[in-house]
C-alpha cells in the first residue's frame, strides 16, 4: 500500500506545533528514521504522522519522562512494555482517586484517626506523613516552609513529628494540590477547615475530581492514539 509523503512544514501545521518541535522528537529516537529526498530534505510518512500525533497524546495525558519512554520502547520493539507502561499509569490514577476517596469520607465524618483502613498515629514522622499522604518527605518540608503546616520537634531525636491536626492537613493539601495551584488559595482553604466551612473544602475536592476524571480521558485518548500507531507499524511490516 502507497504511504502518504508529508514534508515537515505540513505535519508542523496539522498539530500545531514548530518543524523546530518535529526535529527534537527525531533527534530524541522516538520516532521511526526518516527518509531523506534526493536533495536531503525529511520525507515523513503516514507513519511519522501517527507517531508524532501518538506523542502529543501522550504529553497531553502523561509526563514528559512516561511519554517520551513509552514511545522509545516502540522505537526498540517492545511494545508489549510500551502498553503496560500505559497499564501504570492507569493504575497509578485509579490509586489516587481511591485515596481522594477515602479522604472525603474523613471530611464528611470529621474523622482522621484512619486511613483506608489504616491507623494514623497521634504523632508522625515525616516519611510517615509522606507515606499516608502519597507525597515525597520533601513536598512536606516545602509546604512547612511556605507556613501551611507547622512540625514539632520529637525532643529524644529532634526529628520532624506531625500531630493529629497538621497530619488532617497534609492529607488536604496532597489531595489538591494538582487543583490549587497557589499558595495564598492553600492557605484561604486551609482557613475554612479550621472554621468549619467545609462546603467550601468540598467544592475544592469536586473540582480535583473533575481534573482526574479530564486526565483519565486524555490518558485513554492517548492509549487509542498508541494502539492506532502499532496497528500501522504492524501493517507496514507484513506489507514488506
Amino acid at each position: 500500500m502507497m504511504s502518504s509523503l508529508y514534508t515537515p512544514k505540513q505535519i508542523a501545521s496539522m498539530l500545531l506545533v514548530s518543524t523546530t518541535t518535529l526535529r527534537k522528537y527525531e533527534e530524541l529516537d522516538l520516532i521511526p528514521d526518516v527518509p531523506r529526498t534526493k536533495s536531503n530534505r525529511r520525507s515523513y510518512t503516514s507513519i511519522h504522522l501517527q507517531a508524532f500525533t501518538t506523542i502529543r497524546a501522550l504529553l497531553q495525558a502523561y509526563s514528559v519522562n512516561v511519554a517520551y519512554d513509552i514511545m522509545r520502547k516502540v522505537k526498540q520493539g517492545h511494545k508489549d512494555e510500551a502498553l503496560w507502561l500505559i497499564n501504570k499509569q492507569q493504575y497509578n490514577i485509579q490509586l489516587e482517586k481511591m485515596r481522594v476517596e477515602s479522604i472525603v469520607s474523613m471530611l464528611q465524618a470529621s474523622d482522621f484517626s484512619s486511613l483506608k483502613g489504616r491507623q494514623l498515629k497521634e504523632q508522625m514522622s515525616i516519611g510517615e506523613a509522606a507515606a499516608a499522604a502519597g507525597v515525597n518527605a520533601s513536598a512536606i518540608r516545602h509546604w512547612e516552609k511556605e507556613g501551611l503546616i507547622q512540625s514539632e520537634r520529637n525532643p529524644d531525636n529532634g526529628y520532624r513529628v506531625f500531630s493529629p491536626y497538621e497530619i488532617r492537613k497534609i492529607l488536604i493539601i496532597s489531595s489538591l494540590r494538582k487543583t490549587i495551584y497557589f499558595i495564598g488559595q492553600m492557605k484561604q482553604l486551609l482557613n475554612d477547615l479550621d472554621n468549619q466551612q467545609i462546603e467550601s473544602v468540598e467544592k475544592s475536592f469536586q473540582s480535583a475530581f473533575q481534573n482526574m476524571h479530564k486526565k483519565l480521558n486524555e490518558q485513554y485518548q492517548a492509549a487509542a492514539q498508541l494502539v492506532a500507531y502499532l496497528n500501522a507499524l504492524e501493517l507496514e511490516a507484513s506489507e514488506q
